[in-house]
């Protein structure tokens, strides 16, 4: 099985992979996975992802998400699922507002791209 930083490797770079405007931001964000008794917490910097145990004073953006929601999404999410996700609040986040609406706005244009694209 996996480790928890493998898998969050993993889930960063499907994400940028479906997102190619994400590829080059520079931010590092807060990670914190809840179990039932169980709190996980990283730090993830982009790019790379460079992945630590524990969350750092300089993170922009807190992403809470439940252990189990994480594992699928990591090992099988689109964009698509991430905000439907995020829409019913199994992913939640915090921090800078600036921040979260340009990556909203970025991953709104990517899909339309996709739409645009079914459409041909």
């Amino acid at each position: 099985m996996a480790s928890t930083s493998d898998l969050i490797r993993t889930a960063v770079e499907r994400f940028q992979a479906e997102v190619p405007a994400l590829q080059k931001l520079k931010l590092v964000f807060g990670l914190e996975l809840k179990a039932k008794h169980d709190i996980q917490l990283y730090r993830v910097e982009l790019p790379g992802p460079k992945i630590s145990k524990d969350l750092a004073q300089d993170e922009r953006v807190l992403v809470q998400i439940d252990r189990p929601q994480f594992n699928e999404l990591a090992e099988k999410g689109t964009i698509g699922s991430y905000r439907r996700a995020y829409e019913t609040g199994h992913i939640k986040a915090s921090g800078d507002s600036n921040v979260l609406k340009l990556i909203a706005q970025v991953v709104e244009k990517q899909e339309a791209r996709n739409r645009l694209r079914k459409v041909h």
